[in-house]
């Protein structure tokens, strides 16, 4: 048995699929910087727009906490240029922002209509572009291969005073530092009474905080080789597919429930979890902190289905690789799978004599890779 975990992560910092899918501390920085200055303007000019709104007048500052995979730390570089590397930074007002307009539907939309005004003169003047086609954000374009989306959330104004009066004691540091050391003030947030301004529904029940709490749980349980087994997941679906496909809190779920612990193996550990896959999706996924939402009803049943092949295939190239006899031939195989960022590095595969339990995969399902190929899901 060939043992190919070093491939996928070496705590020596050798070049493995992990560190080939580290978003660049440049581009990552950037990012980071975008951020911190899309923050900045928006806590200068926005309460000074909705105070200036007839339908609200309310002059508010927004409070703000980083949320997805820049918070989970399951940041992946796009695998191809059709994609972005994102970063979402809700923004938070007092509820009483909601209650001061004749209805809800128009809170929301002065809210949206708010922030993008606000945030022309500072896009037009960082030759940035504003996407107003997300129901759920304000979408910023910094770069052709990355953005930052703005979700508009409403809580009660005493937690928002508590949020205020966090902040004042960290919001130097805070604007200065990546989404780790938001954490102590992310706490104030409430779990009750959160909501997040849509496009089209006016208002919809959501507060982020509980995914992350999950994930956060999930990992301290079971260890940082579960995120690892996360990103590769990730990174797999942005080779097969070049837009869209399992949503990342889909395949965050899905993992966790599939996952189990495989010491110094990351490559058994990402095998169990896509042996498992099909069945699961098939199954169906529930949001992890609302079981009554399903997370995989958003793909559709052709969505889940396309998705199952493709997990099966990556399941049955990735037994067939560690069962294979010859190094070269498992890393072609599995740079069939993850593209090009995969290393294909042979020397560094190690031969295992340790009886395994995982059976191999059909020759004729490995004979003939699909190197490169992938499709729009």
């Amino acid at each position: 048995m060939l043992n190919l975990s070093s491939l996928f992560y070496s705590p020596v910092d050798e070049v493995s699929l992990l560190t080939n899918i580290e978003l660049h501390p440049v581009r990552k920085g950037n990012l980071a910087e975008s951020k911190a200055e899309i923050r900045a303007w928006l806590k200068k000019y926005l309460p000074v727009a909705l105070a200036a709104n007839d339908e609200v007048k309310a002059a508010v500052t927004p409070r703000f906490f980083t949320q997805g995979s820049w918070a989970y730390k399951t940041l992946n570089a796009p695998a191809k240029k059709t994609q972005q590397a994102d970063i979402d930074d809700g923004a938070y007002l007092p509820m009483s922002f909601v209650k001061e307009s004749p209805r809800p539907s128009i809170a929301s939309k002065v809210f949206f209509r708010a922030v993008e005004e606000t945030l022309k003169p500072l896009v037009d003047m960082r030759d940035w572009r504003l996407d107003t086609s997300k129901a759920t954000c304000v979408r910023v374009i910094i770069a052709a291969d990355a953005h930052e989306d703005i979700p508009l959330y409403a809580i009660p104004d005493s937690e928002y005073v508590k949020l205020a009066e966090a902040r004042n004691h960290r919001v130097a540091a805070l604007d200065a530092m990546f989404a780790k050391s938001e954490q102590d003030v992310w706490e104030a947030l409430p779990t009750q009474s959160v909501l997040l301004a849509h496009r089209e529904d006016n208002w919809i029940s959501s507060d982020p905080r509980p995914v992350k709490d999950w994930f956060v749980k999930a990992v301290l349980v079971h260890g940082e080789q579960l995120r690892r087994v996360v990103r590769y997941l990730k990174a797999f679906r942005d080779w097969q597919w070049e837009s869209g496909g399992p949503a990342s809190i889909l395949l965050m779920a899905a993992a966790v429930e599939c996952y189990e612990t495989r010491d110094r193996r990351d490559d058994l550990a990402l095998l169990d979890v896509v042996k498992q896959l099909p069945e699961t999706l098939r199954r169906g996924v529930s949001n992890p902190v609302d079981l009554e939402e399903s997370l995989t009803k958003r793909l559709g049943k052709e969505g889940v289905e396309d998705a199952c092949v493709k997990f099966d295939l990556l399941a049955q190239y990735l037994g067939a690789a560690i069962h294979a006899s010859e190094p070269t031939q498992a890393c072609t195989w599995l740079q069939a799978m993850f593209g090009s960022r995969f290393p294909l590095l042979p020397e560094r595969v190690k031969t295992e004599s340790v009886k395994s339990t995982v059976q191999a995969a059909p020759v004729a399902a490995v004979a003939s890779p699909l190197v490169g190929r992938s499709k729009a899901g």
